[in-house]
């Protein structure tokens, strides 16, 4: 199972305010848990998002987010007192600005960006996520440092709206 499947099942939650989620397939096992009380999401976080195998440990991986379903309006991040918005890590992992070191990046200050443009990749359990803008506006700097760890809902970018 990979991470589109997983956000899959997580917009199915959503959608059918279900608040737990558990499967388990030959030797895989997937749970996950919803914040909040009566069937409603907390800022679209999960509380618990665990996976693992059945034969060995399961790994907590900490919070996880999703953007939201195409047919909702995409809203802009929130707007600190600069008035830039901020695009945040999803996740934990380690934080490339180009698909490869040989590649030119994804996205550089000065960039105009859309909801559906990809502005870096962050690796995770070996895994390579794109992270897109989710926003519509102009890159005004980069936070994070290319090959460096980031934390969940840590700043990568700020962007000026449009």
């Amino acid at each position: 199972m990979d991470l589109k499947d997983i956000k899959a099942i997580i917009d199915l939650m959503k959608k059918n305010s279900l608040t737990e989620f558990e499967m388990e397939k030959q030797d895989f096992k997937i749970k996950l848990k919803r914040a909040g009380s009566g069937g409603v999401f907390d800022d679209g976080e999960m509380a618990a998002y665990t996976l693992g195998r059945s034969a060995g440990p399961i790994q907590a991986l900490g919070s996880a987010t999703t953007s939201p379903p195409s047919s909702a309006p995409v809203a802009l991040p929130p707007v600190p007192a600069d008035g830039d918005a901020e695009i945040k890590s999803p996740m934990i992992g380690t934080f490339y600005l180009s698909p490869s070191p040989d590649s030119a990046p994804y996205s550089e200050v000065g960039a105009e960006v859309g909801p559906d443009t990809v502005v870096c990749i962050i690796e995770a359990m070996k895994v390579m996520n794109e992270i897109k803008a989710e926003a519509r506006g102009i890159i005004t700097s980069i936070i994070a440092e290319n090959g460096k760890p980031v934390e969940f809902g840590q700043t990568l970018f700020k962007i000026r709206p449009l």
